[in-house]
């Protein structure tokens, strides 16, 4: 049986939470922060829960808001939406050892910003696909499942599984068995930041994931989107990762004729499995009424292109729909995909 860690995870919503809730239950010393008043008060009163098809329980654990927050921790998870990342990082400084980590459990690339507050040395990769969402304070939906691996984000690829990288990982396989080490994680975030895209535009609509990925007539623009994606990313001398039905090597333009498609076919169905119907880009947009983090996911991608010389002009056009949304000037329809296509 692997060691009891001691965590503290930082957001305690869709993604934290699922993870600080299931760690808990397994045992580990699990501590919370939220700056939603509301759900830590909730947390505090009658326990995280968790609900929907995989798992039903509330499991007690201390739960804070940043400002109330006392104490270090040798490990702290980071979960906050990827355009909170900056002043989330400078918040948790001071409860971080100095032999400590911060693990990047979020979309994005995320790993950059916090190595350029807590250095290289004290910075964790963490990918993680599987599908959840904050529903009421105190209350997770844990809808379907998807990968999750950890491993160092900077060094030679040599140390890159190191022990405080199994240790997590082994702490992990409390939530989901199949948690898995990696010495190649930018490959699993830079193709998490292709597939993003094509949630960024299924989010123009109010269609479920699986529905708008399966729409014949706009399978050649989520192509597109993910080859513009695949192209910064093999510029920056990363080779991206599949998984959970998204093969990199399928769109990129040299791959076999209708390997995209299956691909697609593959995320789909993926899809279909999970109770999680719509991204959490979708839900900020149509439900919470709040910024997504399209700025701090692709608009990085854009910046990072002109500085390669790749052109990204489909993945600038989704970043400005998506404002749009945001600043009210445009409804969620599907005449968003034919204006992205055009």
């Amino acid at each position: 049986m692997a060691p009891k860690e001691r965590c503290l995870v930082w957001g305690a919503g869709a993604i934290g939470g699922t993870l600080a809730a299931f760690l808990a239950r397994a045992g580990h010393d699990v501590t919370v922060v939220d700056n939603v008043p509301e759900h830590v008060a909730a947390i505090n009163r009658s326990g995280l829960g968790i609900t929907g098809p995989i798992a039903e329980f509330s499991v007690p654990l201390p739960a804070f808001t940043p400002d109330a927050l006392e104490g270090t921790w040798d490990t702290i998870i980071l979960a906050t939406k990827a355009h909170h990342t900056a002043p989330a990082v400078q918040a948790l400084l001071p409860h971080l050892t100095p032999a400590g980590c911060v693990v990047s459990a979020q979309n994005g690339l995320n790993e950059l910003t916090i190595a350029e507050v807590v250095g290289e040395r004290r910075t964790v990769g963490a990918f993680v696909n599987f599908g959840a969402d904050y529903m009421e304070p105190g209350v997770v939906l844990y809808g379907g499942r998807g990968t999750v691996t950890v491993g160092e984000a900077f060094g030679p690829p040599e140390s890159r599984i190191s022990p405080r990288v199994l240790r997590i990982r082994d702490a992990w396989r409390d939530f989901d068995e199949r948690a898995a080490a990696t010495a190649n994680i930018f490959g699993y975030l830079w193709a998490k930041e292709a597939y993003g895209a094509m949630l960024f535009a299924t989010a123009l609509t109010n269609e479920s994931i699986a529905d708008a990925l399966a729409a014949p007539e706009y399978r050649e623009l989520y192509i597109a989107l993910a080859r513009e994606i695949l192209a910064v990313a093999l510029a920056e001398g990363v080779q991206p990762e599949s998984f959970d039905g998204f093969d990199p090597t399928a769109y990129l333009p040299d791959a076999p004729a209708g390997a995209a498609t299956r691909s697609l076919d593959d995320l789909v169905a993926h899809n279909r499995k999970s109770a999680k119907t719509h991204s959490g880009i979708w839900r900020d947009l149509a439900v919470r009424k709040r910024p997504t983090e399209v700025d701090a996911q692709l608009g990085i991608i854009v910046r990072l292109g002109a500085e390669a010389g790749v052109p990204t002009p489909l993945t600038a056009r989704v970043v400005s729909l998506i404002q749009e949304i945001e600043r009210g000037e445009r409804p969620l329809a599907r005449e968003n995909l034919d204006a992205l296509a055009s």
